[in-house]
C-alpha cells in the first residue's frame, strides 16, 4: 500500500484543493503561519494549490488542521 505523502505518481502533477476543518488558534504560531501561507482564512474555506513537494510538506505540517482531496 502506497503512503499518500510519499506517493511519486503523483507529485507534481495537477493541484489539490485543501480545506481548512479546524482553527489553528491554541496551536504553535509556526501552524499559524504555515495554515496563512496555504492561503487559508478562515474554518471551511477551500484552496486550489498545485501539487509540488513544497506544498505537500505544508499540508503535511498542519494535517491535523486541514483536509486535502
Amino acid at each position: 500500500m502506497a503512503n499518500e505523502r510519499t506517493d511519486t505518481n503523483s507529485k507534481g502533477t495537477g493541484s489539490v484543493t485543501v480545506t481548512l476543518i479546524k482553527s489553528p488558534t491554541g496551536f504553535n504560531r509556526s501552524q499559524l503561519a504555515v495554515v496563512r501561507g496555504l492561503g487559508l482564512r478562515r474554518i471551511r474555506h477551500s484552496v486550489k494549490l498545485k501539487d509540488t513537494p513544497d506544498i505537500r510538506g505544508m499540508i503535511h505540517k498542519v494535517r491535523h488542521l486541514v483536509t486535502a482531496e
